[in-house]
Order: structure tokens, then C-alpha cells, then sequence
């Protein structure tokens, strides 16, 4: 479940062990292959032109450096990563 967090700030949701949660997106270089996804259990994946979209809730910054960590550690060439934005309210 998303919490309102307000125009233009990232989307925080609460997991159901009570820890505030962000949503994060990262693109990694190349299309990964269904074995190497499996690396990113819990993420969404999306592949889109000759990258790989990864989406999904990070508990904190710890979980969000081993992340990272792993796609180092898989010789992946990362080219953004972003807290997902709350879509404006109309």
C-alpha cells in the first residue's frame, strides 16, 4: 500500500512488518537473461530497448547498497537508479 507523501516526492509504502519502505527504480545496461534476474528476487523487471528496468520496495539504505553491490558483483553496468515519484494529484 502506498502512502501520500505529497506532489513530487517519492512514494513510501509500509510493508507488512510495519518498516517504512521507497520505492526504487534502476536501469541497468543490457537486456537480462531470465538467470540473472532471479539475482533481483522482489523486483519487477522490465526489459526495454537493450536495458533492464528494475523496480520494486527497499527497506533502507542497507538493502539499497546491497543491491547495488549485486549488480557490481555481476558485472552490470548501471545507468540510473531513482526513488520512484509520486505521480501528481489532479
Amino acid at each position: 500500500m502506498n502512502g501520500s507523501t505529497g506532489r513530487g516526492r517519492p512514494v513510501e509504502a509500509r510493508n507488512p512488518g510495519g518498516m517504512q519502505t521507497r520505492e526504487y527504480r534502476l536501469v541497468v545496461d543490457g537486456e537480462l537473461s531470465d538467470d540473472a534476474s532471479r539475482a533481483f528476487e522482489g523486483m519487477s523487471l522490465t526489459r526495454e530497448a537493450g536495458t533492464t528496468v528494475l523496480v520494486g520496495a527497499i527497506r533502507d539504505q542497507a538493502q539499497l547498497q546491497g543491491l547495488l553491490q549485486r549488480v557490481s558483483d555481476l558485472g552490470l553496468t548501471l545507468l540510473s537508479v531513482a526513488a520512484v515519484e509520486e505521480a501528481p494529484k489532479r
